[in-house]
């Protein structure tokens, strides 16, 4: 048979049955005995049939896919993400297929064009926000959508699931100043992101609490692009600006600086404490072991499939999902915490 597929008529001819006992026997009719199923199941198997998902989801109008955009699954935040995604949409027969989009609005645009054009039952995004009119279209368009790990406080009517970003940025903040890191640099994402503005926030908040002034030396917006990290930090310590602990916005950012630092001689955390967001290493295991605010990734991700599903089962559903996933702080060696 190498050359062409095998059909249904094949499996007939071959085990000498209509074609249609050999469909509902591969559907586990229960008018096809149990021997003769398992027997067609068997042969279908030898002979390399699949069947073809794309008649079955013309007969039901549902492809049981889901698109999963994100902004780079190159860091290992949105690679567990996208794995907790998958694990959680398998459990419901559901397959979910991902597009990268570099946190690029253009790219973000097509990743959504692809996505519908492929007829995917619902998108589960994490929008590049660089502008509201990718994600207006989808609502435009009808297709269940929800957003991951940010959202637009301008736009109630976008669901969305995300971490408690305020209280994370707080939290780990909050810790430094209680460590005695009067100067502690924020190494924060671009302010176009709701993460980032609602981690700032939580910074901000640490320091009025502490009856601190915040200065604003100390916050600096770092790219996405590989290496913008590290040119920071070089210039800061260039420049001899002053400060003893660092919150990065992510780990990616937290172990490039703890990186740069090493190059110019200092030690983590001997001359500085270092914290980063996502919690990665609950995950990875890596030998430079970095305190981090836990974002609940599998919860977020469970959560936006679950979210998804209740769309795709309940189209007539209005119900508003606006969901936030406590946060907390874990503690480890770049804090001077074993």
């Amino acid at each position: 048979m190498e050359g062409r597929k095998v059909t249904l008529k094949d499996l007939a001819v071959k085990a000498g049955l209509s074609v249609n006992t050999i469909s509902r026997a591969l559907k586990d009719k229960e008018d096809i005995s149990a021997t003769t199923r398992q027997m067609i199941k068997d042969l279908a198997k030898e002979m390399g049939y699949v069947g073809n998902a794309l008649a079955g989801s013309l007969r039901s109008g549902l492809t049981r896919t889901i698109a999963v955009i994100v902004s780079d699954v190159a860091n290992p935040h949105f690679g567990i993400m996208v794995k907790e995604i998958e694990k959680s949409a398998r459990k419901h027969h559901y397959t979910i297929f991902v597009i990268n989009t570099e946190d690029d609005y253009e790219m973000e645009e097509r990743a959504i064009y692809t996505a519908i054009g492929k007829n995917v039952d619902a998108i589960i995004i994490c929008p590049s926000q660089r502008g509201a009119d990718n994600i207006r279209f989808l609502q435009r368009n009808g297709v269940p959508f929800v957003l991951i790990g940010r959202r637009f406080t301008d736009e109630p009517e976008f669901d969305y699931v995300i971490c408690d970003d305020e209280k994370g940025g707080f939290l780990a903040t909050k810790h430094l100043l209680d460590s005695g890191h009067k100067r502690v640099l924020f190494l924060n994402g671009p302010n176009r992101i709701s993460s980032a503005k609602e981690r700032l926030e939580g910074y901000r908040r640490a320091h009025e609490e502490a009856g601190l002034q915040v200065d604003g030396e100390l916050i600096v917006e770092v790219g996405a692009t590989a290496g913008d990290t590290r040119a920071v930090m070089k210039q800061l310590i260039e420049n001899k600006v002053q400060f003893t602990g660092i919150f990065a916005f992510n780990d990616v950012i937290a172990w490039e600086a703890a990186y740069v630092l090493s190059k110019f001689g200092y030690k983590v955390p001997d001359d500085y404490s270092v914290i980063g967001f996502d919690n990665i290493q609950s995950r990875i295991f890596i030998p430079f072991q970095l305190s981090s605010v836990s974002n609940s990734k599998g919860k977020m991700s469970k959560r936006a499939v679950d979210i998804v599903l209740h769309k795709i089962n309940h189209p007539q559903s209005n119900q508003r999902f606006n969901e936030i996933i406590d946060t907390k702080l874990v503690l480890r060696e770049s804090t001077g915490t074993l």
